[in-house]
């Protein structure tokens, strides 16, 4: 019996809205890739982003193009070959993993290679906005460990004094998303170091990010846009401290191991990344978690309504998932 392919459109709305430096969403619309073979099942979903040239339709007529060879039993190897990293991939390989652990009853993560997944700690995203209305955003999660802090460049040092000032015991991330600019670079590290910052994401654009080359970072920088798969960490050498692996970018787990195996050869401090969406989207991820200092898989709890069943949370700490939701 051939395997069949199933997609759907979900949309899951966010709990207010989550702001970065080039816009707002209030919802996270996502493609769900189902996998069947007889009585096995497999998931996987992506999340298609718009930075780099994604949307729901292009994503979903992307799997539609190699639907007769996934139908025929192309594997995950194979996959690799028919599809670019990206959004699409990202889908069927997670549903791929899925399937594998559902038709032979060998958990995911020991077909990884890890004996075990253990709780991670993630950090919790707080959105771009006034001042004021950051300082209230950490106030209410000023218990939770690590808080990453959206900015936008100009009045960032009054966002992250609003932030520090709200919840004073956090670690906290930095995320420009590419705003800051290199006549300004400097002084915006500076601000960083001086509220405690432990790590500064993506501060310039990608492919205009020379500059971190030649300057003195005194606090690590991660590579966000600009590292996407294995390929692409030659050229962040000498630049970044640390990189972000998210499978949507990878084009799902199998690369993202790949990635993370290298990554850490190479001398990179790995941070485990998402975009927003269900904890369907997170459960792989957290196999990178398990390799990353730091880790950054909060999608779920950003939304008003996620997956049943979803990850369990207990206020930070994200419990490994369970075969029931994926793996």
């Amino acid at each position: 019996m051939p395997i069949a392919l199933t997609l759907d459109v979900d949309s899951f709305p966010i709990a207010g809205r989550f702001v970065i430096s080039r816009g707002a969403k209030t919802e996270a619309r996502v493609v769900t890739a189902t996998l069947r073979d007889g009585d096995a099942v497999g998931r996987g979903e992506c999340v298609p982003y718009a930075r780099y040239g994604e949307s729901v339709e292009s994503v979903t007529a992307a799997i539609e193009g190699v639907r007769a060879a996934l139908e025929m039993g192309a594997d995950r190897a194979a996959l690799q070959r028919l599809l670019p990293a990206g959004a699409a991939r990202n889908a069927l390989d997670c549903a791929l993993w899925d399937l594998e652990a559902k038709r032979s009853g060998r958990r995911a993560y020991v077909t990884a290679g890890f004996p075990r997944l253990t709780p991670l700690v993630t950090a919790y995203t707080l959105s771009v906005g006034t001042p004021d209305e950051m300082r209230a955003a950490a106030m209410r999660a000023a218990d939770r460990p690590l808080l990453k802090v959206k900015l936008a460049g100009d009045g960032d040092d009054a966002r992250l004094a609003a932030v520090r000032d709200g919840a004073p015991h956090a670690t906290l991330i930095v995320d420009a998303n590419e705003a800051w600019r290199e006549e300004t670079l400097e002084a915006q590290l500076d601000a960083c170091a001086r509220y405690g910052v432990a790590l500064v994401e993506q501060p310039l654009p990608a492919g205009k990010d020379e500059m971190l080359a030649r300057i003195a970072r005194p606090i690590p920088i991660c590579a966000d846009e600009s590292a996407h798969e294995t390929g692409s960490l030659d050229a962040l050498r000498g630049r970044y401290d640390a990189v972000n692996i998210k499978l949507d970018k990878t084009g799902g787990l199998t690369e993202a191991l790949a990635m993370a195996t290298a990554a850490r050869k190479m001398g990179f401090e790995i941070m485990a990344g998402c975009m927003v969406g269900s904890s369907l989207a997170m459960a792989p991820a957290t196999f990178i978690g398990q390799m990353a200092g730091f880790v950054d898989l909060d999608g779920p709890l950003l939304l008003a309504k996620d997956r049943e069943p979803g990850l369990v949370y207990e206020g930070s700490t994200l419990m490994p998932p369970e075969p029931a939701l994926w793996g």
